[in-house]
Protein backbone atom coordinates (compact mmCIF):
# COMPACT_ATOMS: atom_id res chain seq x y z
CA UNK A 1 0.00 0.00 0.00
CA UNK A 2 1.30 3.41 -1.03
CA UNK A 3 -0.40 4.82 2.56
CA UNK A 4 0.45 8.84 1.44
CA UNK A 5 -1.33 8.28 -1.58
CA UNK A 6 -4.38 6.61 0.35
CA UNK A 7 -3.97 9.35 2.78
CA UNK A 8 -4.40 12.03 0.40
CA UNK A 9 -7.42 9.92 -1.67
CA UNK A 10 -9.09 9.86 2.47
CA UNK A 11 -8.31 13.15 2.45
CA UNK A 12 -10.03 14.48 -0.78
CA UNK A 13 -13.30 12.06 -0.20
CA UNK A 14 -13.70 14.04 3.40
CA UNK A 15 -13.16 17.57 1.34
CA UNK A 16 -15.40 16.95 -1.31
CA UNK A 17 -17.79 14.67 0.17
CA UNK A 18 -18.22 11.69 -2.14
CA UNK A 19 -15.81 9.20 -4.75
CA UNK A 20 -16.31 10.50 -7.52
CA UNK A 21 -15.56 13.93 -7.28
CA UNK A 22 -12.46 13.39 -5.41
CA UNK A 23 -11.35 10.64 -7.78
CA UNK A 24 -11.78 13.66 -10.05
CA UNK A 25 -9.71 16.31 -8.46
CA UNK A 26 -6.98 13.74 -8.10
CA UNK A 27 -7.03 12.60 -11.48
CA UNK A 28 -7.36 8.77 -10.76
CA UNK A 29 -10.04 6.02 -11.09
CA UNK A 30 -12.54 5.65 -8.87
CA UNK A 31 -11.19 1.66 -8.46
CA UNK A 32 -8.39 3.46 -7.29
CA UNK A 33 -9.38 5.80 -4.96
CA UNK A 34 -12.06 3.37 -3.84
CA UNK A 35 -8.92 0.47 -3.26
CA UNK A 36 -6.41 2.86 -1.83
CA UNK A 37 -9.01 3.83 1.33
CA UNK A 38 -9.85 0.29 1.80
CA UNK A 39 -6.26 -0.78 2.58
CA UNK A 40 -6.10 2.63 4.48
CA UNK A 41 -8.61 1.54 6.52
CA UNK A 42 -7.22 -2.67 6.89
CA UNK A 43 -4.08 -0.76 7.97
CA UNK A 44 -5.51 1.23 10.82
CA UNK A 45 -7.64 -1.59 11.83
CA UNK A 46 -10.11 0.97 11.83
CA UNK A 47 -13.41 2.28 9.42
CA UNK A 48 -12.96 5.68 8.28
CA UNK A 49 -15.73 6.30 5.76
CA UNK A 50 -19.83 4.77 6.50
CA UNK A 51 -21.00 3.68 2.55
CA UNK A 52 -24.33 3.78 1.28
CA UNK A 53 -26.01 4.00 -1.99
CA UNK A 54 -26.83 7.47 -1.46
CA UNK A 55 -24.07 9.37 0.46
CA UNK A 56 -20.39 8.90 1.83
CA UNK A 57 -20.36 10.17 5.87
CA UNK A 58 -17.18 10.48 8.08
CA UNK A 59 -17.04 8.40 11.29
CA UNK A 60 -15.93 9.60 14.39
CA UNK A 61 -12.27 7.79 13.91
CA UNK A 62 -11.85 9.07 10.38
CA UNK A 63 -12.73 12.94 11.59
CA UNK A 64 -9.97 12.14 13.97
CA UNK A 65 -7.29 10.95 11.51
CA UNK A 66 -8.21 13.27 9.45
CA UNK A 67 -7.29 16.67 11.51
CA UNK A 68 -4.24 14.87 12.53
CA UNK A 69 -3.50 14.17 9.04
CA UNK A 70 -4.28 17.35 7.19
CA UNK A 71 -1.84 19.71 8.68
CA UNK A 72 1.02 16.74 7.69
CA UNK A 73 -0.19 16.66 4.25
CA UNK A 74 -0.42 20.32 3.84
CA UNK A 75 3.51 20.52 5.34
CA UNK A 76 4.83 17.77 2.77
CA UNK A 77 3.28 19.84 0.06
CA UNK A 78 5.09 23.03 1.15
CA UNK A 79 8.63 20.86 2.51
CA UNK A 80 8.14 19.46 -1.71
CA UNK A 81 7.74 22.90 -2.78
CA UNK A 82 10.69 24.01 -1.27
CA UNK A 83 13.03 21.40 -0.40
CA UNK A 84 16.54 21.49 -2.38
CA UNK A 85 16.53 25.24 -2.91
CA UNK A 86 19.19 27.64 -1.82
CA UNK A 87 16.04 30.10 -1.48
CA UNK A 88 12.94 29.30 -1.17
CA UNK A 89 10.63 29.23 -4.51
CA UNK A 90 7.88 28.23 -4.24
CA UNK A 91 6.43 25.85 -7.38
CA UNK A 92 3.47 23.49 -8.67
CA UNK A 93 -0.01 24.99 -9.38
CA UNK A 94 -2.00 27.45 -7.45
CA UNK A 95 -5.73 27.75 -8.38
CA UNK A 96 -7.21 31.23 -7.53
CA UNK A 97 -10.49 32.12 -7.95
CA UNK A 98 -12.26 35.52 -7.78
CA UNK A 99 -15.12 37.57 -9.91
CA UNK A 100 -14.46 39.24 -13.39
CA UNK A 101 -14.34 42.53 -12.51
CA UNK A 102 -11.42 41.86 -10.00
CA UNK A 103 -9.55 39.72 -12.67
CA UNK A 104 -9.82 41.99 -15.76
CA UNK A 105 -9.46 45.11 -13.75
CA UNK A 106 -7.06 44.28 -11.06
CA UNK A 107 -5.50 40.95 -10.97
CA UNK A 108 -4.47 40.06 -14.23
CA UNK A 109 -2.65 43.54 -15.34
CA UNK A 110 -0.84 42.97 -11.91
CA UNK A 111 0.51 38.91 -12.75
CA UNK A 112 3.53 40.03 -14.87
CA UNK A 113 5.05 41.35 -11.56
CA UNK A 114 3.91 38.11 -9.60
CA UNK A 115 5.09 35.50 -12.65
CA UNK A 116 8.30 37.25 -12.48
CA UNK A 117 8.79 37.20 -8.78
CA UNK A 118 7.69 33.28 -8.74
CA UNK A 119 8.51 31.76 -12.22
CA UNK A 120 8.07 28.10 -11.02
CA UNK A 121 4.43 28.38 -9.79
CA UNK A 122 2.03 27.51 -12.31
CA UNK A 123 -1.11 30.28 -11.73
CA UNK A 124 -4.90 29.01 -12.80
CA UNK A 125 -7.04 31.80 -12.27
CA UNK A 126 -10.52 30.46 -12.06
CA UNK A 127 -12.98 33.48 -12.71
CA UNK A 128 -16.32 33.48 -11.73
CA UNK A 129 -18.93 35.45 -9.69
CA UNK A 130 -20.62 32.39 -7.81
CA UNK A 131 -19.16 31.84 -4.63
CA UNK A 132 -17.23 28.72 -5.05
CA UNK A 133 -16.73 25.87 -2.88
CA UNK A 134 -13.16 25.91 -1.92
CA UNK A 135 -13.10 23.20 0.35
CA UNK A 136 -14.89 20.95 -2.25
CA UNK A 137 -13.41 21.92 -5.22
CA UNK A 138 -10.00 21.76 -4.35
CA UNK A 139 -9.70 25.71 -5.07
CA UNK A 140 -6.11 27.12 -2.94
CA UNK A 141 -7.25 30.56 -2.00
CA UNK A 142 -10.33 32.74 -3.49
CA UNK A 143 -10.34 36.93 -3.44
CA UNK A 144 -13.97 37.76 -1.63
CA UNK A 145 -15.59 40.77 0.01
CA UNK A 146 -17.19 38.73 2.82
CA UNK A 147 -15.37 36.61 5.34
CA UNK A 148 -18.73 34.85 6.32
CA UNK A 149 -17.78 31.51 6.01
CA UNK A 150 -16.62 29.72 9.19
CA UNK A 151 -15.06 27.02 7.25
CA UNK A 152 -12.38 28.95 5.76
CA UNK A 153 -9.60 31.38 7.26
CA UNK A 154 -10.05 34.46 5.66
CA UNK A 155 -7.21 37.01 5.88
CA UNK A 156 -8.28 41.00 4.94
CA UNK A 157 -5.96 42.28 2.00
CA UNK A 158 -7.05 45.25 1.27
CA UNK A 159 -9.90 47.70 0.83
CA UNK A 160 -11.90 49.43 -2.43
CA UNK A 161 -13.68 52.80 -3.07
CA UNK A 162 -16.68 53.20 -4.87
CA UNK A 163 -17.68 55.80 -7.36
CA UNK A 164 -20.52 57.65 -9.14
CA UNK A 165 -20.03 58.84 -12.31
CA UNK A 166 -21.14 59.17 -16.07
CA UNK A 167 -20.72 60.26 -19.31
CA UNK A 168 -20.14 63.36 -20.75
CA UNK A 169 -22.66 63.27 -23.10
CA UNK A 170 -25.13 62.55 -19.93
CA UNK A 171 -23.97 65.51 -17.49
CA UNK A 172 -24.53 67.27 -21.04
CA UNK A 173 -28.07 66.24 -21.53
CA UNK A 174 -29.43 66.04 -17.79
CA UNK A 175 -26.78 67.65 -15.81
CA UNK A 176 -25.19 66.28 -12.39
CA UNK A 177 -26.88 65.80 -9.07
CA UNK A 178 -25.58 67.31 -5.88
CA UNK A 179 -27.80 65.39 -3.31
CA UNK A 180 -28.55 61.43 -3.82
CA UNK A 181 -32.14 62.35 -2.93
CA UNK A 182 -32.20 64.20 -6.29
CA UNK A 183 -31.54 61.17 -7.97
CA UNK A 184 -34.88 60.09 -7.06
CA UNK A 185 -36.87 63.49 -6.79
CA UNK A 186 -35.47 64.43 -10.01
CA UNK A 187 -35.55 60.88 -12.15
CA UNK A 188 -32.03 61.21 -13.15
CA UNK A 189 -31.63 58.09 -15.42
CA UNK A 190 -29.63 55.55 -13.30
CA UNK A 191 -28.02 52.36 -15.10
CA UNK A 192 -28.70 49.68 -12.15
CA UNK A 193 -26.81 46.32 -11.47
CA UNK A 194 -29.21 43.21 -10.44
CA UNK A 195 -28.91 40.30 -8.60
CA UNK A 196 -28.19 37.52 -10.48
CA UNK A 197 -29.95 35.40 -7.44
CA UNK A 198 -32.64 37.47 -7.02
CA UNK A 199 -33.32 39.50 -9.85
CA UNK A 200 -33.66 42.87 -7.64
CA UNK A 201 -32.00 46.05 -8.35
CA UNK A 202 -28.64 46.04 -5.32
CA UNK A 203 -29.19 49.65 -3.66
CA UNK A 204 -27.28 52.14 -4.43
CA UNK A 205 -25.16 53.77 -0.93
CA UNK A 206 -23.88 56.69 0.07
CA UNK A 207 -22.46 58.24 3.56
CA UNK A 208 -21.36 62.11 4.34
CA UNK A 209 -20.32 62.32 7.60
CA UNK A 210 -21.84 59.93 9.09
CA UNK A 211 -25.26 60.19 7.89
CA UNK A 212 -25.93 57.36 5.37
CA UNK A 213 -28.10 57.16 2.88
CA UNK A 214 -29.65 54.22 0.62
CA UNK A 215 -31.75 54.55 -2.59
CA UNK A 216 -33.54 52.19 -4.74
CA UNK A 217 -34.25 54.67 -8.35
CA UNK A 218 -36.27 52.94 -10.92
CA UNK A 219 -34.18 51.99 -13.66
CA UNK A 220 -34.94 51.43 -17.63
CA UNK A 221 -31.63 49.24 -17.64
CA UNK A 222 -29.57 46.88 -15.99
CA UNK A 223 -26.98 44.62 -16.04
CA UNK A 224 -25.82 41.82 -13.89
CA UNK A 225 -21.77 42.13 -14.84
CA UNK A 226 -19.54 44.36 -13.99
CA UNK A 227 -17.13 45.10 -17.15
CA UNK A 228 -21.37 45.20 -18.62
CA UNK A 229 -21.96 48.18 -15.95
CA UNK A 230 -18.91 50.50 -17.35
CA UNK A 231 -20.32 49.67 -21.12
CA UNK A 232 -23.72 51.59 -19.80
CA UNK A 233 -21.93 54.41 -18.15
CA UNK A 234 -19.88 54.85 -21.32
CA UNK A 235 -23.36 54.81 -23.72
CA UNK A 236 -24.50 57.48 -21.97
CA UNK A 237 -27.59 55.15 -20.71
CA UNK A 238 -27.38 56.07 -17.07
CA UNK A 239 -25.17 57.39 -14.05
CA UNK A 240 -23.69 54.55 -12.64
CA UNK A 241 -22.42 53.60 -8.85
CA UNK A 242 -19.74 51.14 -8.68
CA UNK A 243 -16.45 50.56 -7.56
CA UNK A 244 -13.97 52.73 -8.27
CA UNK A 245 -10.82 50.62 -9.93
CA UNK A 246 -13.59 49.61 -12.95
CA UNK A 247 -14.26 53.56 -13.77
CA UNK A 248 -10.57 54.88 -12.82
CA UNK A 249 -9.27 54.24 -16.50
CA UNK A 250 -12.26 56.08 -18.39
CA UNK A 251 -12.03 58.77 -15.54
CA UNK A 252 -8.61 59.56 -16.23
CA UNK A 253 -9.44 59.37 -19.82
CA UNK A 254 -12.15 62.06 -19.75
CA UNK A 255 -14.99 59.58 -20.46
CA UNK A 256 -16.68 59.32 -17.97
CA UNK A 257 -16.69 62.06 -14.98
CA UNK A 258 -17.40 61.63 -11.06
CA UNK A 259 -20.38 62.98 -9.37
CA UNK A 260 -21.68 63.34 -5.76
CA UNK A 261 -17.60 62.75 -4.41
CA UNK A 262 -18.47 64.00 -0.93
CA UNK A 263 -21.50 61.16 -0.46
CA UNK A 264 -19.04 58.30 -1.26
CA UNK A 265 -20.23 55.01 1.10
CA UNK A 266 -17.59 53.59 3.49
CA UNK A 267 -15.11 51.30 1.10
CA UNK A 268 -15.15 47.61 0.41
CA UNK A 269 -13.26 45.31 2.85
CA UNK A 270 -11.72 42.66 0.04
CA UNK A 271 -10.73 39.12 1.68
CA UNK A 272 -8.35 36.18 0.56
CA UNK A 273 -9.93 32.77 1.74
CA UNK A 274 -8.78 29.30 2.25
CA UNK A 275 -9.00 26.45 3.84
CA UNK A 276 -6.98 25.60 6.91
CA UNK A 277 -5.32 22.50 5.68
CA UNK A 278 -3.90 25.66 3.03
CA UNK A 279 -2.92 27.98 6.13
CA UNK A 280 1.34 26.55 6.07
CA UNK A 281 1.11 26.35 2.04
CA UNK A 282 4.12 28.88 0.79
CA UNK A 283 2.12 29.16 -2.46
CA UNK A 284 -0.74 30.50 -0.90
CA UNK A 285 1.49 32.68 1.37
CA UNK A 286 3.36 34.53 -1.12
CA UNK A 287 0.46 35.33 -3.39
CA UNK A 288 -1.73 36.26 -0.41
CA UNK A 289 1.48 38.83 0.67
CA UNK A 290 1.75 39.74 -3.06
CA UNK A 291 -1.61 40.53 -3.56
CA UNK A 292 -2.13 42.51 -0.36
CA UNK A 293 0.53 44.34 -2.09
CA UNK A 294 -1.62 45.31 -5.22
CA UNK A 295 -4.49 46.94 -3.00
CA UNK A 296 -1.73 48.57 -0.86
CA UNK A 297 -1.09 50.15 -3.96
CA UNK A 298 -4.30 50.74 -5.53
CA UNK A 299 -5.64 52.84 -2.72
CA UNK A 300 -2.06 54.79 -2.32
CA UNK A 301 -2.43 55.52 -6.46
CA UNK A 302 -5.91 57.42 -5.26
Amino acid sequence: MDQLQAMRAFARVVETGGFARAAQSLQMPNATLSKAIQALEKHLGVKLLERSTRRVSVTRDGEAYYARTQPLLSELDDIDATLGRAQASPSGRLRVDTGGSTASGLLIPALPEFCARYPDIELQVGVTDRTVDVIGENIDCAIRSTATDGALISRKIGKLLWTTCASVAYLERYGAPTHPQQIIDENFPVAGYFSAQTGGMVPLHFNRQGHAMEITPACKVMVNESNAHLATAMAGIGLVHTLDFMLRPAINAGHLVPILETWRPAPLDVYICYAPSRQLSTKVRVFADWVTEVYTRLVQDR
